[in-house]
């Protein structure tokens, strides 16, 4: 059966897995390739999955606990042939990786994680980051990890606020010293 779209074969999903991950701002989980790769005509599930494995045998890829990322041999191999891909297909990879590398950026630049200190404590380490460096960092003593897991989890979701309101509290004493 004859299939549609510019994907035709598995050297066609592994270019466009190398033009993906190429272009990607950090690691892609397994589960998010699969999304990106399945939306083109021509790539099924079974297939995505054999060149997928190839390209980490190759060297190709690297696949680790953050997900794939695409060695020097990759990206050698993915300049070398990304004009193979239809433009079209390159077109709709980049808005997609677009959206991606936004998210993939958010994330490596608000962190958190539950610690233990040596004496067993618990401890809510937090960081914000942007382009220039580390913004903010946070570590509180929590009474326990769940606790711990929701201060992370509430920093995560609006880190600029709270970074915003730390400076504010911290230069409004000093503004009501200089008015006085």
């Amino acid at each position: 059966m004859a299939k549609y779209g510019f994907i035709h074969d598995k050297l066609d999903i592994k270019m466009l897995v190398l033009y993906l991950l190429d272009r990607a701002a950090g690691p892609i989980s397994p589960d998010l390739l699969t999304e990106l790769s399945l939306r083109h005509n021509g790539v099924e599930y079974f297939d995505l999955i054999e060149a997928t494995a190839e390209l980490v045998t190759s060297g190709h890829l690297r696949l680790d606990r953050d997900g794939y990322s695409i060695t020097e041999k990759g990206r050698d191999n993915s300049a070398a042939c990304e004009s193979s891909l239809a433009y079209s297909v390159r077109s709709r990879c980049d808005g997609d990786m677009a959206k991606v590398n936004a998210e993939l950026r958010r994330k490596a630049q608000v962190r958190g994680e539950v610690r233990r200190t040596a004496e067993g404590s618990i401890v809510a380490h937090m960081a914000l980051d942007d382009e220039g460096g580390n913004l903010l960092t946070l570590e509180l003593l929590c009474p326990s990890e769940e606790q711990a897991r929701r201060m992370i989890s509430g920093f995560q979701d609006r880190p600029e606020a709270l970074y915003h309101q730390i400076l504010a509290h911290l230069t409004a004493e000093q503004e009501e010293e200089e008015e006085g």
